[in-house]
């Protein structure tokens, strides 16, 4: 990152690809310090937008300044001419313009220099903004209103509005604001980035091939250090089920190297079963294959080589920010793991009372069928003809000797 003006802040692209289209950020003065309380792993807009692989240029602007139109302007322009003066800046006549925090934190005059940015230069291709703004109607625009109960307006075509009644303020959007909200915050990056994307042309890149590397580098050549240069600087990764995997850079690659890529057995396959590729991420669903033939302790912690196959149903949501992972999402059932491991019993001891209130008779007990599958449920995956639906509908509570 270098500085232009005090209240010009420039970043390059943290892609791998290092180029990308360039973005103009105001910010209130009030936003500087939320990076030094920032405890999650999403980093401030600067390199949020620099991962996604745009060219930066950010103004802080305090309540004193953001109403002096000559200044702005004056910012503005000389952003423009800095992105432009950039080679890692590949188009140098369109940019996007983000306007973070509410209309509170800037002069009451700041909505009216807005549009006098937009009239005084035809180079603002796209506006994103964080609070309910009226923004000018020559120019694409989404709107990400915070709060319950508010007055929307009604968006003119190529605008669009999208309300956050869970988000307490503009905040919700900078990590480390006392309003962030990490899940309304990435379902609104999303958007702001598939709007960017369509009217400016981009930055694109192939989601699957970087996925699909990535992947390699796991399960193929087997290297810790080229599986971590595929991501951003601080990403993770969460196994839902058995709550492994590693959050932030540091923690990522140790669990990597000493308990995932060396872990799993030579035999390990993935099946692809479906792929949905969005603006920012893939989603697949494949079936895991492995033998069970040494510890796996990121699927079966502190359970010991059976010596079993195993087929598993799994589904990945991956996020990729610019030509980078950020975070993994991956599921699976359990239930079936322990079942084709012959760890499940098919029946165990039910604990509640019945609903009809039936009581069981002396030196008995009850026991419930365990709604669980073994390989089938990756079998009907595969094909849904292969296996009957709705059997474990005939399951029933049974009444067994107590012993």
């Amino acid at each position: 990152m270098s500085t232009s003006t005090p209240a010009i802040a420039l970043q390059s692209p943290l892609s791998r690809c290092a180029h990308g289209p360039g973005l103009i950020i105001l910010r209130p003065a009030g936003y500087a310090a939320c990076q030094s309380n920032n405890t999650s792993l999403d980093p401030e807009p600067l390199k949020k937008w620099a991962e996604e692989s745009y060219t930066v240029a950010q103004i802080t602007l305090d309540r004193e300044s953001s109403g002096e139109e000559a200044g702005v302007l004056s910012l503005v322009r000389s952003a423009i001419d800095e992105l432009i003066s950039r080679e890692e800046c590949d188009k140098k006549d369109s940019f996007g313009l983000l306007i973070y925090g509410s209309k509170d934190e800037y002069s009451s005059r700041f909505e009216q220099i807005v549009h006098a940015i937009v009239a005084s230069t035809a180079q603002v291709a796209a506006i994103v903004s964080f609070a309910n703004w009226s923004p000018p109607a020559s120019v694409p625009s989404v709107l990400h209103a915070p709060g319950k109960n508010i007055d929307l307006p009604t968006p003119p075509p190529n605008h669009a509005v999208y309300s956050y009644p869970e988000a307490s303020s503009a905040g919700f959007m900078v990590p480390g604001h006392s309003d962030f909200k990490i899940s309304s915050a990435g379902v609104a990056h999303t958007r702001s980035l598939t709007f960017l994307k369509k009217h400016m042309n981009g930055p694109y890149f192939d989601l699957e091939k970087i996925w699909d590397e990535h992947t390699y580098f796991e399960f193929g050549d087997r290297s810790v250090e080229k599986t971590m240069a595929t991501m951003v600087d601080e990403p993770y990764v969460n196994h839902v089920p058995t709550l492994t995997g590693g959050v932030g850079r540091a923690r990522l690659s140790k669990f990597y190297l000493e308990h995932f890529i060396f872990n799993n057995p030579e035999d390990t396959e993935l099946e692809l079963i479906s792929r949905t590729v969005g603006t920012d991420r893939v989603v697949d669903e494949f079936i895991f294959c492995l033998t069970h033939n040494k510890v796996v302790d990121w699927l079966l912690p502190g359970i010991p080589p059976t010596g079993k196959p195993l087929r598993i149903p799994f589904t990945a949501v991956v996020n990729i920010r610019g030509d980078r992972l950020y975070h993994e999402h991956i599921a699976w059932d359990q239930a079936t793991v322990l079942v084709q491991l012959g760890l499940l019993p098919e029946y165990l001891p039910w604990p509640y009372v019945l609903p009809e209130g039936q009581v069981a008779g002396p030196g008995k007990r009850f026991e419930y069928r365990v709604p669980a599958a073994g390989a089938e449920t990756a079998t009907k995956l595969q094909d849904e003809h292969s296996v009957p639906s709705n059997q474990m509908f005939e399951y029933k509570v049974r009444e067994v000797d107590d012993k």
